[in-house]
């Protein structure tokens, strides 16, 4: 048996869409949304079996990771998340690259050797790389047209991956990576009518207006945070939303706080992108939270905590 395990977002999905392009492989997927990374806790391989783990952090699964490696299963994890100390098994093919301006689609683009390169690009802009997707594009000769194209589908794979639950997205990540599947050029996706592009298209546009409207909880020159209603809406625009703020304001760090249903706030926090720096640090100071340096969130921050985040973020980044 071997198992595809990704992260739900367009990063996680367009690393495992390279591969599965370049080498077809008869699969079990297990995904889910965004924030959903211990997702090596699902995998029920045996020894013998194998597993591809993409997009999710090594340090947030070392213990399923490590008792994968136990039973003699096979696993090859690519990834741009904090890692912990890698494990040494003859049975692990790890490519973690830490670096702020990648991710794992760049790093699985690499090992393919540029293969499905426009892919790449669109999964960089998707994870808000966008000086880095940018240079790419540039390189690889697409004009300003193409570049924003790309931009846009990467922006909607990405929006489609935030909820609380699989319920609150439009596509299941893992049937969304199958329809995507169909396509070896992104072009061709937007191309074709009757591909998830259409429907993400229409719903994303009815969902950042109502962000859009949403006025400063609390704004300062370091760091602005805005509050998002308890709404299946808000949990799928919250992350989407922080990076079309974070690329508005480069110089400030922004929180989009979502309130959950039992009373807390999932927080979604984008370090200034001119100093992509310190997300992961400030998010893994509360319980539930975590990320990288450039983009991080919390879970359930209790409300009665929002006063000690923002007094973190003015200090980290003042």
């Amino acid at each position: 048996m071997h198992y595809d395990v990704f992260n739900g977002d367009a990063d996680g999905i367009i690393a495992l869409l390279q591969l599965r392009l370049a080498e077809p492989k008869s699969s079990t997927l297990i995904t889910g949304v965004k924030r959903d990374i211990q997702l090596l806790d699902r995998v029920p391989a045996q020894a013998g079996d194998s597993v591809t783990a993409l997009d999710i952090s090594m340090e947030k699964n070392l213990p399923a990771l490590e008792a994968l490696l136990a039973k003699q299963v096979s696993v090859f994890y690519a990834d741009h998340h904090k890692s912990g100390v890698i494990p040494q098994s003859d049975q692990l093919q790890a490519h973690i690259d830490l670096d702020a301006n990648t991710c794992t689609a760049l790093i699985i683009d690499q090992l393919l050797a540029g293969k499905y390169h426009t892919w790449a690009i669109t999964a960089a802009y998707g994870d808000n790389l966008i000086a880095k997707a940018d240079q790419l594009a540039d390189t690889a000769g697409l004009n300003e047209e193409q570049k924003s194209q790309l931009k846009e589908l990467g922006t909607l794979i990405n929006y489609n991956g935030y909820g609380e639950v699989i319920d609150d997205l439009h596509f299941d990540p893992a049937v969304l990576f199958n329809e995507l599947l169909a396509y070896d050029d992104p072009f061709a996706v937007i191309a074709d009518h009757d591909s998830p592009y259409s429907l993400l298209k229409n719903a994303y546009q009815q969902d950042i207006q109502q962000a859009l409207a949403t006025e400063a909880k609390y704004q300062s020159a370091v760091v602005g945070v805005f509050e998002l209603p308890n709404q299946a809406s808000s949990r799928r625009i919250s992350g989407v939303f922080g990076n079309w703020l974070a690329n508005q304001s480069p110089d400030s760090a922004h929180a989009v706080l979502t309130e959950n249903s039992n009373g807390t706030y999932t927080v979604s926090l984008r370090a200034p992108l001119n100093n992509k720096q310190g997300a992961g640090d400030i998010c893994g100071q509360f319980v539930s939270g975590g990320g990288r340096a450039a983009a991080a969130g919390i879970n359930a921050l209790p409300k009665e905590e929002l006063t000690k985040l923002i007094e973190v973020i003015e200090q980290y980044y003042a």
